[in-house]
């Protein structure tokens, strides 16, 4: 869980396999999006859980991680970031990714009583961004603190 990642920086292999599906999450839930333009609904609702299933299994592993490797200020060690910036950009990951996993559980919770009212597609739209968000503010962490 600690030797060395793969992606070439100083990062363990715990935090490598988190960013990389972190960073393949939008393409993934586009696919799965793809499912329902194509009106393969059963795929779709099937897909969406697997993914959210996957990221929840992949954050209690990252999480796992992070709490055994020494938290946030452990990982900040080797950063040519200040430990402000770093933590503010960390915060507000946490913010996105935090609201974004709320409402995507919504979904698929509630996602017949948003069929019927029609606010699934919308709904989905504004979990996509989020997901693109914490994405993308997911792999903005990981350079600060193991290429920067």
């Amino acid at each position: 869980m600690f030797e060395v990642g793969f992606l070439g920086t100083r990062a363990p292999l715990f935090m490598d396999i988190v960013t990389l599906v972190v960073a393949l999450l939008p393409f993934l839930i586009s696919i799965n999006i793809s499912f329902a333009k194509a009106k393969k609904y059963k795929l779709h609702a099937f897909a969406q859980r697997a993914v959210f299933v996957i990221t929840i299994v992949v954050l209690v592993y990252f999480e796992t991680g992070v709490r055994v490797g020494g938290g946030f200020n452990a990982f900040m060690d080797g950063s040519g970031v200040s430990h402000n910036y770093a933590f503010f950009v960390l915060l507000f990951h946490i913010a996105v990714a935090t609201v974004t996993i709320i409402l995507w559980f919504t979904a698929i919770l509630k996602v017949k009583k948003f069929l019927v009212s029609g606010v699934h597609k919308v709904f989905g739209r504004i979990v996509f961004v989020g997901i693109v968000m914490t994405s993308l503010t997911g792999i903005w962490v990981y350079l600060i603190l193991f290429v920067y």
